[in-house]
């Protein structure tokens, strides 16, 4: 049975997270060749080639990528047991965002796992609109977010996949031989385009009643008896009711919620994090069944 270095680990993971032998080799705080050496003791070890080369440099191979996502996980665990055997717990703040829909059901959870993991890490809350919530992960104003947003340059797991279901007041009376009429998010978003795709496909005649910037302001609409809306089930509340077939109203797509994460992420403490939550809450990548 083959022995894995995690000092090899360690440094597979940080080329993964930076690009290149020679960053890598920068946030290690070693030479070049002290990177490349480990990396060809790493590919003697396990028998297979983890790179390949593209152009005048080296990304992994599909065996490298494999090996990286293991690796993640094998040094969350080595640097847990280290903490907890000598007593040294994780410290330092780090920023969550969450979009409004997800704030009451989602986001606790997360922060509940966090909390009762590492309680002495200090949680900063953004709650956003999904569009928004991205921006700032790219801008480095938040280190993890829960997003319906998909974007292939960051790192994620898929936290959860939710109906998209049409929602109005509890006491709203919906007219079905009429156009309905929509209560809307403005662009960006993925409810509006949802909601709009979806009733051209199936020709079911519409009108825009109501746009909000905000789910703030969709939910008041909503109350009003402005109209019905798509949002995904993460919505439902004793005040809201469902509209389906019978209502004459076509079925929508479910809707995915993310956690997203820089790729590029130096802090420890936020991988740490990652990682917890995604072993924790059994998260999938996106690409998972």
């Amino acid at each position: 049975m083959i022995n894995l270095d995690l000092d090899l680990l360690r440094t597979l993971v940080a080329i993964e997270q930076h690009g290149t032998f020679a960053r890598a080799a920068e946030v290690l705080h070693r030479t070049q060749s002290a990177v490349t050496q480990q990396m060809q003791r790493l590919e003697h070890l396990m028998g297979l080639p983890l790179f390949e080369k593209r152009g005048r440099g080296k990304v992994l191979s599909r065996h490298g990528e494999m090996l990286v996502r293991y690796a993640r996980q094998m040094l969350v665990l080595n640097d847990e047991a280290v903490r907890t055997m000598t007593g040294k717990e994780l410290e330092g703040i780090v920023r969550i965002g969450s979009p409004h829909d997800v704030a009451d059901s989602i986001l606790p959870t997360v922060l509940t796992h966090v909390a009762r993991s590492l309680p002495r890490i200090k949680l900063e809350i953004r709650v956003d609109r999904s569009p928004f919530l991205m921006d700032a992960m790219h801008a480095g104003e938040i280190d993890l977010t829960v997003s319906s947003r998909y974007d292939q340059t960051l790192e994620g797991m898929v936290i959860r996949r939710s109906p998209t279901v049409w929602l109005c007041a509890a006491d709203y009376v919906h007219i079905p031989n009429e156009p309905v009429p929509l209560v809307l998010a403005d662009e960006p978003s993925i409810f509006r385009r949802i909601a709009l795709a979806t009733l051209e496909q199936y020709r079911v005649p519409w009108q825009t009643n109501y746009v909000a910037p905000n789910l703030v302001g969709i939910k008041a609409a909503l109350r009003a008896g402005l109209g019905v809306t798509a949002r995904s089930v993460e919505l439902l509340s004793p005040e809201f009711r469902v509209l389906g077939e019978k209502d004459r109203l076509p079925p929508l797509p479910d809707v995915t919620y993310f956690l997203w994460m820089r790729r590029d992420v130096m802090d420890p403490l936020t991988r740490h994090v990652y990682e917890l939550l995604k072993r924790n809450m059994g998260l999938t990548e996106p690409g998972s069944a």
